[in-house]
Formats: structure tokens, sequence, C-alpha cells
């Protein structure tokens, strides 16, 4: 049925791409688009500089820090650094936000060393790999399975790497990485070989009885839609969607990469981790002044002389060895980097003799572990082998767990915005339920410990210090799990370090906020209004939470876009950035997080851009998991309404690093186009039952090629509209006429009109204009420029049906009538925020009004000159000419 699906909407496309050319309009110059940013190359000349500057050194301070825990929702990464080098171990979905918000200084970073190519430690590199290119990195090194870099291959028409070279090291057993900071090992570890593999091998990893429930819906499922082949033959997505970008690299032809795809096929089947024996290099010993002082050495060059392992001769004939003044030399501690993801691996990870230098049983008292992080999921760490394992390493060796048995989720940047918030509207913006962080309740008040989920006890739920996991091992086998920030010191060795972990303090959110000025005020007033039009009966459904209300990419305190629209039919999910799954656990918490994302039936993807997609992969696989967990095998497939071309990276991730194809049916959105469906009619019938809608429609707007906007008209009579990303679109005002709720981009504020046609985006007053145009009754902006991190700027046209779009706000559609209230509340709230972008708008336009001027004197001075060349006699005007065109020839011709 999809198969015959898709026929019948190619035969549209032809048609649907005239469509998109006129909406597009024939006045956008796009050869006038932003083109390569100017401080990428100075930024790269810079760093090769201090590159060179450091290389002969070996650093003096290196720390191992935790950047994602690998809680449910959080991404998995260790994040070694010293003050000239950066190393990242594996990067989940989600690095690139906790990096921004943490000012991790990935200007330095070079390499990347990944376990295992899963998302659950690839998910990030396409953001990170973005991030680093715009700091001014010039190459970035992949450390880990062969293929792993192909990743950048599928994503290379939303993901463009103009500036950022990106290279697989060679990370055969014989080979070894080595600079002037550690020397590292690698430690491939391969599946125990079977006679077959069973298609149900896949990603997700299910118990023997799951398995066998379970099997036969998955092979069922995939006839159902269509096998990777299939798709890949099907749909070749050779769209450039930043066309705009006239001097990037041109995308390369996937044909040329055929013969690594084969060997990326294999190393899938083969299913490769990668482990890492990584040892510091040596560093001589510092020179103790006070050594010195005591045996008479002079201050001057005998000193450096010392240092550099030279011994020297006094004036008094005395011989003073360098190493008698010199502290002992450190030879490098060893940390491990293992990960043995499944029981298929165990055996293979057990007999692995490379890791049996670094045990109890080691010669060299210098090679015995001092670390062993350990991305090896829960339920391996307490197989009673693996364990048997761990206790063959000296008990002076200490193993840091990173998995989904952490539950801090590194971001105190949300739950901050969302303590102010919460004092507007405690239903609209909800504490979150993400309870895994460390909380500082002192001076917290009454009404928000309250709130605060608590174990049995009453305690607060938090991480301890040190968590033994399994009763019966011994006192020296004591696995440590960590909150962001969590330190490891390996030079000076001075071992755990949890000070600088992530704190939560409820009280100092609040307290900067009603320290503002008449705050406590206009927060009264804004009760009072509330209680007079809050209204007992409303509905609870529909009703949205806001996952992502940023653009581009996500900052401290806005994700990219992710709407997750809420019937009593079923979650409908509103387009899916980076962070998307993460942001849902957050929101609901790692229990209720999981009926939910079962009881997601569709998602929406409005267009290919990365912000709007990157995270799907994130959701599907979340959503098996918790379908899993909650024993719901029967429940079908999520409706995928995309644009088709999206096929074309699902597909090559599908065939070369996971099994999603089996997660999800594909409808392509130019099927439901308004009033032009071609979606067979039982296809059609089935989904919006399913939905509990009377029509879904959607309609091209005016962004990239393939960018549609949507409208879900439900059985009960209200109609919603989603506008993606557009600029001013009659088709989305024809689409979404009359409906109850327009939620539309708003990227950027009027006065940058201009910016906003070069990026094919909207601004306020316009998204609002198109609300008017289209009767909404009620118009909710989002997907805002990271400019306006916390708020935009307000102008007359937000009116009592205008509201303005948080992270986290859960919004029912009776309570829209409330959201217009906040406003003074905000601007109070966010008034350093708002006072900066009013700063900027007035410099802006003294700019242009100095600009303006400057031009019509020009052109004044300019019809003057006109007017006195006129006025000249024809002779001395011919006179003027002639020696004008002599002023324009070489003196010798002259």
């Amino acid at each position: 049925m999809y198969l015959n699906n898709l026929i019948k909407c190619n035969s549209h496309s032809v048609a649907a791409a005239l469509k998109y050319s006129k909406v597009v309009g024939p006045n956008l110059k796009l050869q006038t688009m932003p083109k390569i940013p100017k401080h990428i190359p100075e930024a790269q000349k810079q760093r090769r500089l201090i590159k060179e500057k450091f290389s002969r050194y070996v650093p003096g301070r290196i720390t191992l820090q935790v950047l994602g825990t690998g809680a449910k929702g959080a991404p998995r990464s260790l994040y070694v650094f010293s003050d000239q080098s950066r190393y990242l171990f594996n990067c989940g979905e989600g690095t690139q936000r906790l990096a921004h918000e943490h000012k991790m200084k990935l200007s330095k970073l070079e390499h990347i060393f990944v376990t295992q190519s899963t998302w659950s430690n690839i998910g990030g590199l396409p953001g990170t790999a973005l991030t680093i290119q715009d700091v001014g990195v010039p190459q970035i090194t992949l450390h880990g399975p062969d293929g792993l870099d192909e990743i950048f291959l599928a994503t290379r028409r939303f993901v463009i790497l103009r500036d950022l070279k990106v290279e697989l090291a060679n990370c055969d057993r014989a080979n070894v990485f080595e600079d002037n900071v550690m020397q590292v090992r690698y430690v491939p570890i391969k599946k125990s070989k079977t006679e077959s593999t069973s298609e149900s091998e896949t990603v997700f990893q299910r118990t023997a009885s799951l398995d066998s429930t379970n099997g036969n819906r998955k092979m069922g499922r995939r006839s159902r839609s269509c096998s990777p082949n299939k798709m890949r033959d099907d749909i070749d997505d050779c769209i450039d969607y930043y066309a705009h970008e006239q001097s990037r690299r041109k995308i390369e032809n996937s044909e040329g990469h055929a013969s690594r795809l084969l060997s990326l096929r294999d190393s899938k089947e083969q299913g490769n981790v990668m482990c890492y024996v990584c040892k510091l290099q040596p560093r001589p010993g510092a020179l103790s002044l006070d050594k010195c002082v005591k045996v008479g050495v002079p201050s001057g060059p005998l000193l450096g002389k010392l240092k550099n392992g030279e011994d020297i001769v006094l004036a008094s004939g005395v011989t003073v060895r360098s190493k008698d003044v010199c502290e002992p030399d450190d030879p490098g501690p060893v940390f491990l980097v293992v990960d043995c993801p499944t029981e298929e691996y165990l055996e293979g990870f057990l007999q692995e003799k490379e890791f049996e230098k670094y045990q109890h049983t080691s010669t060299d008292d210098n090679l015995v572990a001092y670390l062993v992080v350990h991305f090896t999921p829960s339920n391996i760490i307490n197989h009673p082998k693996y364990r048997e394992w761990i206790s063959k390493f000296s008990p002076s060796t200490q193993h840091l767990v990173l998995n989904e048995t952490n539950t801090c989720m590194g971001s105190e940047s949300v739950h901050r915005v969302q303590y102010k918030l919460n004092l507007l509207h405690d239903a609209v913006f909800p504490l979150l339920s993400d309870r895994g962080s460390k909380y500082d309740l002192n001076r917290c008040q009454p009404e928000i410990s309250k709130r605060l989920k608590t174990d049995e006890n009453g305690k607060l739920e938090c991480n301890c210090t040190e968590i033994q996991t399994n009763n019966t091992v011994t006192s020296q086998d004591v696995l440590i799990q960590a909150n962001t920030f969590c330190n490891f010191h390996l030079r000076p060795k001075k071992g755990l370090d949890r000070s600088s972990e992530l704190l939560l303090k409820p009280a100092e959110y609040i307290d900067e906020t009603m320290a503002e000025v008449d705050f406590a005020n206009v927060l009264n007033n804004l009760k009072t209004q509330i209680g007079a039009v809050k209204d007992t009966k409303a509905r609870a459904y529909p009703n949205f939470v806001f996952l992502g209300t940023g653009s581009c990419i996500p900052n401290k305190t806005r994700n990219t876009s992710g709407i997750l629209f809420r019937t009593n039919s079923g979650n409908i999910l509103l387009d899916c950035g980076e962070g998307t799954f993460g942001q849902l656990v957050r929101f609901f918490g790692p229990d209720k997080s999981d009926e939910v994302l079962a009881n997601i039936k569709a998602i929406f993807v409005s267009h290919l851009h990365a912000d709007h997609h990157i995270g799907l992969i994130g959701v599907l696989q979340g959503r098996r998991r918790a379908l899993n967990r909650l024993q719901k095998f029967s429940t079908p497939a999520v409706h995928l309404l995309a644009p088709k071309q999206i096929l074309t990276w699902l597909n090559f991730y599908d065939r070369y690093f996971e099994d999603i194809s089996q997660e999800f049916n594909l409808i392509s959105n130019d099927c439901l186009l308004h009033n032009e469906h071609t979606l067979f009619e039982g296809t059609d019938v089935h989904l919006r039952t399913s939905l509990g809608m009377s029509d879904i429609s959607t309609a091209y707007v005016r962004h990239c090629p393939n960018a549609f906007g949507v409208a879900f008209t439900s059985r009960t009579g209200y109609k919603i509209c989603y506008s993606g990303d557009t600029m001013p679109s009659e088709n989305l005002i024809n689409l979404g006429m009359r409906c109850d709720l327009l939620i539309h981009e708003a990227t950027m504020e009027d006065e940058l009109e201009k910016e906003a046609v070069i990026k094919m985006h909207s601004t306020t007053s316009q998204a609002i204009e198109v609300g008017r145009n289209m009767n909404a009754k009620y118009i909710l902006l989002t997907h805002f420029s990271q400019r306006y991190a916390k708020l935009p700027r307000f102008n007359e046209n937000f009116s009592d049906n205008v509201g303005i779009a948080f992270d986290n706000m859960a919004i029912r559609l009776d309570e829209l009538p409330l959201l217009h209230l906040f406003y003074p509340a905000l601007r109070l709230m966010f008034a350093e925020h708002y006072e900066e972008l009013e700063t900027k708008s007035f410099k802006r336009q003294m700019r242009q009004e100095r600009e303006e001027s400057l031009d019509r004197a020009l052109s004044s001075a300019k019809l003057q000159n006109q007017k006195s060349t006129d006025s000249v006699s024809p002779t001395n005007d011919v006179n003027a000419n002639t020696s004008e065109v002599l002023m324009e020839v070489d003196p010798n011709q002259r």
C-alpha cells in the first residue's frame, strides 16, 4: 500500500515543483544570500598557531570530566581536557547543547572517540561538527569502528560542512594514536560467532522472551512498509536544501563511496565495538625552588638547566644533580574506556588479553589502571561474568559508570528559566519532572519544596556520591555514578572531584526574579487577572507541550523545533529537532515519558532542515524501548508525515548503522495537499481515524524545497494549523482558514525584515498578520532566532489573541486567553535581556539613519553636479569631456 501511495504521489512531483517555484517568487535573489562567514578562516589560522606553539610540551594539568551522564534522555559523553587540547569520548544526541550551555572550549577539540556506531553515541556528531566548524576548528578526526565518518555523507544535504574536514583514523589493533598529551591503543571487540544473525538483532536488543513475542510482528511490518533496498531504489534525494549558499563545497556523489558503503554494511552486521586504553605521556618532575635554595643554586640560567634534566656545578665546586632538586617524574596514569553493549559481545570482551596488562596481575605498577570508564549498560554490568572481570582490577582502580542508571540530565539553565516562569502560572509552566540532579533546598519556599518529587523516606531523589549497584560485590568494587561536571584529575593525580557537579538552586532562581523592581506588584495583578478569567471547565484535550521553540541551533533556554500535540486519540509530534526525546523525558519524567512516547501515533516533519528532523531517530528508538518496557508489542508503527525525500537519510541510517525502518510508515506530505489529496482512500481513512481527525491536509510554504505547513481538523470540531518554517504564505492562509489555533514561526523582529526575506523566514508582525488573514482565533509564535533566547521584542501587533511559546510550556486550547496577560510580567522577569534587545534596536536604527542620510547627501550632490554640467556651454562641455578622456590615457600614449 505504501509503495502504491508513493508511486501515485510521484506523478504529481513536477506540478509540485512548479508550485514551489511560484511560491518562492521571482524577486528573491538567491545569489545575494549569505556567503562563507569571514571569521572562520581567521579563527582557523589562530588555532594552528596556538597548536604549533604548545605541541612540544606535555601539559601539567589533565582532567577527565563527565559532560553527558548517559541518563535516560541525556547524551553520554566524556570530556578529557588539558590547557592545550580537548578530546571527546562518545557524542550522543544533545552533546552540542550541553557544550554550549556549559561553555566548553570546543575550539580545542580535534579528536572524537566513539565506542559503537549507534545513535546513543553518534547522534550529536552532526550538531557538534557544525559548532566546532563555526569556532574555527579546521579538521576533526573520528576514532572508532569502520565507516563511522559516513554519517556525514548521509547528512551532507542538511548538515553543511564548508570549512571542516572530517577524517577517520585507522583504528586497527596494531595502530596507536599519540600526541603530546596521551597515547591511545585501540581494542576492537566483536560479537560472538553464530551460525546466522536473526532479524531481531537490532539496536533495541530485546530479551529472549521479548524477541520471541515480537519477532513476527517486526517482520510483518517491514513487508507492509518497504524493505531498505526498495526504499533506496524508490527515493534518491538530489535536492540541495541550502542552494542559496553559493560558495560552499560541492556535495559529493555517494556513488564514489560504493566500496566503503559495502564495508560499512558488513561492519553493521558484524557489530564492531571499540574500547580504548589511554595512557598520559610521561612528564618530568617539576623543579622544586625550595630544594634549589637549600643547596645554594642562584637564580638564572642554572635553574633552566636543572629543569631540563642537566646536572650543574656551582661556583663553589659543588655538583647539584637534577634529580635531587626535582619532584619525581610522572610516568602518566592509565585509564580505560570500555563498552560491552549486549551479551553477544561479552565473551569476546572477557577474553580480550589487552585488558590483562592493566589489571592487578600487571607486572608493571605504572600500567595498573587508575580509572575504568564503563559505557556498558546496567544489565551487562550486573552480569556475574562482567562483575568478575571488574574484580580483577586493583583495589586502587576506580570505576565510573556512564549509562542509563544515572539520572542527571546535565542542564541547569532549563530549570532556572522554568522556576522563574512557574511563578506566573504553575500549570502552563509546570516544574520539570527531571529530578536526577542535585538540589540545594536552603531557603526554598515551602510550596516549591512540596512540588519536588521525594522518595519513600521523604528525601529528594538525587544521586548519592557512590552507589553500590550489587550487594554481592566486595566493598572495594564500588561503581561511581556521576552528575554532569563530575571530575577526575589525572594530572596532578588528585582523583575524584565532585565539587563542580551540577547543583540546582531553586531559591536563587526565584530570588533573582522577585528582586526585579515592581515585579511583586505586577505578579499580584497577574494572579488577580487570571482568577477573573479562569475557566474551571477547560477541556483536557487538545493540549500542547512545546519541546523546542528556537531556530537553527539549540541554546541554553530554547531547544530546536518540537511540539507535542496531545489529543484524546493519541499524541502527534510536530517536528523533531535534536534533543526532542530528551525534552520529553525532562518534561514528563523517566516513567511517565514512556507512556507519552508509546502513545505517539504520528510525527509530522515540515521540511528537511536538520533543526526540524535530526531528532527523529532518537524519538523512534525511545518509543520502541518504551513499548518494550510497557509490553505493548502489538502497537502499530508510527505514521511519519514528511517530505518523501527523508527516506534517503532514514534508509541510509537503516542500512548502514541501525535498523529503524520497521518503526514508521511514511506518508508523503505531498499526498495530503489541501484540496488535492492523492493518498489512497483506504490509507487516508485509516490515518484520520487513528488520529481522531476528520481532515489532515498540508500545503507548500515559502521556505526551502519541499517545505510544508499542516492543518488538523478534529472530529470534535477544533482546527489546528502549524506553519513549519516559512515566509508569509498564501497557501498557508488558505490551509488554516478559520482555525482555532495557528502556531506560526516568528524568527525575526520587524526591523530585520530584509534578513528574514534572505533566510526565508517570517517576522513577528508578519506571522501575526498571517493569522489575522486566515481568521485564526488564537496565534502562538515560536521558532525564535537565538538572539531572542529568552524573549522576543514586543510591538503594537501583540494583541489579546497572540501568545509567545516557551520551551516546556504546556497549554490547553481553553487556556489560550491567558497568554497575553503574561506580557508585563515577562518584560520585568527578563528585563536585562529585553533592555539589551532595545539597545541593539536603537543602534540599528541610528546606523540605518546615518546610511540613509549619507545616501541622500550623495544623491543631492550628484543631482547638483548634473545641473552644473548641463549649464556648461557645448564647447566647454566638449573640452571638459576631452580632458577627462586624456586623464584616463597613459601619458606616453597621450
